[in-house]
């Protein structure tokens, strides 16, 4: 069945709550956060996440109506990982160049902006393409909701 939009939306918030965690749980200590303790790079990090959560219920929004032209009104597989880059964009313009997401202080560097924003995002992608399914085996024919 092809995902609704609230089962995307459901879809996109709990994996990356809970798998975009653990990446940033795990990657934060090693990220080269330049002058930031790790306290401090795992308040950046998690912050990040949290606005890309926020952000991706208004991406969800636009992909949404989108795929309204499309004959089956999803995306290919690949699409899907390609958003990376515009989704990753719009983040670094957000986290970098303005304060709505991080104070001036808290800035990542774009080094570790774009390590932590890929791992966490291939990891989401390939968790949504494959244990998602094993995990949650009624999650595909509701229209990728989970609740």
């Amino acid at each position: 069945m092809t995902p609704t939009l609230h089962g995307r939306i459901q879809t996109r918030v709990l994996v990356l709550g809970v798998i975009g965690l653990l990446v940033a749980v795990v990657v934060t200590p090693l990220l080269p956060m330049r002058g930031l303790s790790v306290g401090q790079g795992y308040r950046v990090t998690l912050t990040v996440l949290i606005a890309v959560i926020l952000v991706g219920v208004g991406w969800e929004l636009l992909y949404h109506g989108l795929q309204q032209f499309r004959w089956d009104k999803d995306w290919p597989t690949l699409f899907g990982l390609v958003t990376i880059v515009n989704e990753g964009l719009l983040m670094w313009v957000l986290v970098r160049y303005t304060t709505i997401v991080l104070p001036r202080g808290l800035r990542p560097p774009a080094l570790a902006f774009a390590v932590d924003f890929t791992l966490t995002w291939l990891s989401v992608w390939l968790f949504v393409n494959g244990p998602i399914r094993v995990l949650l085996p009624r999650w595909r024919y509701n229209g990728g909701r989970v609740i």
